[in-house]
């Protein structure tokens, strides 16, 4: 058995801590000790997908998370997650109508994410799809235990962990498409 320092436990855990302390750069390696030794973790080709977008890396996502989609393609808890991600990912570039795709088909498996139905939300309302864009603000507000979604203002001060590039890029979009989905900006 290897040593545990050296383990694949060990370094997923430690990855995941460091994710958890918005450390993204740093949890990144923890990641990839993992695939040198499990090169089929899906998980571990996701975590790092998140951490390059949330450090910046923006173009880096989408390979990554196909790479973790194709390693686990049935599971059901997971694509949720994956599919939202990649809609984040096309809506902070601009590419709305890709960016409804994807998050329909998150929505699909994880209806129950608020996240997934603002973001949805924000893109319906870029697009013009003013209606469905107030369905699907008004369905992340009732899913969320907290008011996040209350305004702007307050989910910027949850949303704080993106890196400036990525910040300026959901000015534009994402921040963007919520008000114009009807969410006041205090």
């Amino acid at each position: 058995m290897a040593s545990w320092p050296r383990s694949p436990i060990v370094h997923y855990a430690k990855g995941q801590a460091l994710r958890a302390e918005r450390r993204y750069a740093e949890a990144i390696p923890e990641y990839e000790a993992v695939l040198a030794s499990n090169p089929n973790s899906a998980y571990s080709f996701y975590n790092i997908a998140t951490c390059k977008l949330y450090i910046g890396s923006v173009d880096e996502t989408i390979p990554l998370i196909e790479r973790a989609s194709r390693l686990s393609p049935r599971d059901a808890f997971a694509l949720g997650f994956w599919y939202q991600t990649i809609g984040m990912v096309h809506l902070l570039q601009s590419r709305t109508e890709e960016a409804i795709t994807w998050f329909e088909k998150a929505r699909h498996h994880s209806p129950a994410l608020s996240g997934i139905h603002a973001q949805l939300a924000s893109a319906y309302a870029r697009n013009g799809e003013t209606e469905s864009a107030a369905v699907e603000l008004a369905e992340a507000r009732r899913l969320n235990t907290d008011d996040r979604y209350s305004s702007i203002a307050r989910l910027r001060t949850v949303n704080n962990w993106w890196a400036p590039k990525i910040r300026a890029l959901a000015e534009t979009t994402y921040f963007a498409g919520l008000h114009r989905a009807g969410m006041p900006e205090e």
